[in-house]
């Protein structure tokens, strides 16, 4: 783990800067639903009136972790007998780069891009992360396109490149790919081998390799499914499969809502993803563009260091607030003593339909969180699914894995003051991710 530069009131005003910075935040946010990519040294997503849309890009390449055994598997399908090949031009299309530092697999034994190219294959490539909301909420669509086309010559493969390192774990990918109903073969990339090979820079990311081993089509974020699976179904086709017997029916995706694409600036917008692990609060602090996420002066006086906050009272969008004992890590913040009266917490103020939260367990036993919306309660017409209520009324969730879990789902886009409190010591929390769509969060009924 690197070793972040001390700031100290020696040094220019950090508070200064973040108010600075925010004045930028207000005026730098763009509305469009597929926003241009930031450069690549951007080491941070910019805040977007669609964030719920926008890719999530990541702080630093992380260090290997160590390989699982093998599981067992299930093998790619057979190649059906191809068509007659039209003739396509690809010459302006680069070539797909090899698969590269594999780790372990999932619902497949191994295999190669030039495997599958020698077979006539054609191959989706889905770079995703179990925790990122953008990418949980593409995946019933990706699940579909496997269900109609894999026996019509197309592979998907989920390159799973970890967000976080509990991300690694192969046990916890597994989980998640059986809870998300997935059944194509996934490959991990702890080393972000296959991810640097492919210059990729966003979760979720699809490229479309055609039978020839050609990028011919990508696409970051969430959306475009229609277009997608149109540009799926012409791939095969040249490759020679017929897929004429099989519909075009893609969901094209829930609209965003009206207010939040109505919003006329960022304190009034959806809010961005936040992140609590200083790695991303030091990279956007240094980087001088957009503010960073945790809004106290001395979170930034050294990192992996526990401090004392306290609430300002007064809270702004798109910021954390910490009150009470708290321990700054690399990529999460953790409570750092044991309370009796939840008198710790971390609040912020949101604008959005829906509110997710990055969270671990403990490392002997799971931990309960209470949560509230506006000083009281999560009504249960705008709780997520992961919201418990306790004999007292209380809102809550139990900590128990290693995921997302979903706290606000409320069909109106509307703003809100959320607060989350834990007694337990072990109660750590790393991201913030929202939405904005009509009706609340995309999938929450199932």
């Amino acid at each position: 783990m690197y070793q972040l530069p001390r700031v100290t009131r020696h040094h220019t005003s950090i508070f200064a800067f973040l108010l600075a910075a925010f004045a930028v935040l207000a005026v730098g946010c763009s509305s469009s639903e597929d926003s241009t990519p930031p450069p690549a040294e951007a080491a941070v997503t910019s805040p977007s009136l669609a964030v719920q849309a926008a890719p999530t890009a990541p702080p630093t390449v992380p260090p290997a972790a160590p390989m699982s055994p093998p599981p067992t598997a299930t093998s790619v399908p057979d190649t059906p007998t191809p068509m007659p090949e039209p003739i396509v031009d690809t010459t302006a299309f680069k070539d797909a780069p090899e698969l590269q530092q594999t780790g372990e697999w999932i619902n497949s034994e191994p295999f190669t891009l030039t495997g599958m190219h020698e077979e006539g294959k054609v191959v989706l490539i889905d770079f995703w992360t179990y925790t990122c909301i953008n990418c949980i909420r593409t995946l019933p669509y990706v699940r579909v396109w496997h269900e109609k086309y894999a026996d019509h010559g197309l592979v998907i493969l989920g390159v799973h490149t970890p967000e976080f390192k509990f991300e690694e774990v192969y046990d916890n990918v597994v989980e998640a790919a059986g809870k998300f109903a997935l059944e194509y073969p996934i490959v991990q990339d702890n080393d972000f081998g296959t991810w640097r090979a492919f210059n990729n820079r966003y979760w979720p990311a699809k490229y479309l390799i055609d039978h020839n081993g050609k990028i011919r089509y990508s696409h970051f974020g969430e959306g475009k499914y229609e277009e997608t699976e149109l540009k799926i179904r012409e791939i095969l086709t040249e490759a020679g499969y017929d897929v004429s017997d099989i519909t075009t029916d893609t969901d094209p995706g829930p609209p965003v809502a009206s207010a939040a694409m109505e919003a006329t600036s960022a304190s009034e917008g959806p809010t961005r993803e936040l992140y609590a692990g200083y790695e991303r609060n030091y990279g956007t602090l240094m980087s001088g563009g957009v503010p960073p996420y945790v809004l106290h002066e001395e979170y930034y006086e050294a990192p992996d260091m526990e401090v004392m906050y306290e609430d300002p009272g007064e809270h702004r969008n798109h910021f954390l607030y910490l009150n009470g004992l708290w321990l700054n890590t690399a990529e999460s913040i953790v409570h750092a003593r044991e309370t009796m009266d939840l008198e710790d917490y971390i609040a912020l103020k949101f604008m959005g339909t829906s509110v997710n939260a990055v969270m671990t367990p403990g490392e002997a036993t799971p931990y309960d969180v209470v949560i509230y919306l506006d000083d009281g309660p999560i009504p249960e017409e705008r709780a997520g699914r992961d919201i418990m209520y306790g004999p007292d009324g209380s809102s809550y969730i139990e900590v128990d894995e290693s995921r997302m879990y979903f706290l606000v789902d409320q069909p109106a886009f509307a703003s809100g003051e959320l607060r989350l409190a834990s007694n337990s010591p072990e109660f750590s929390l790393f991201a913030f991710t929202f939405g904005s769509y009509e009706g609340g969060e995309p999938g929450s009924e199932s």
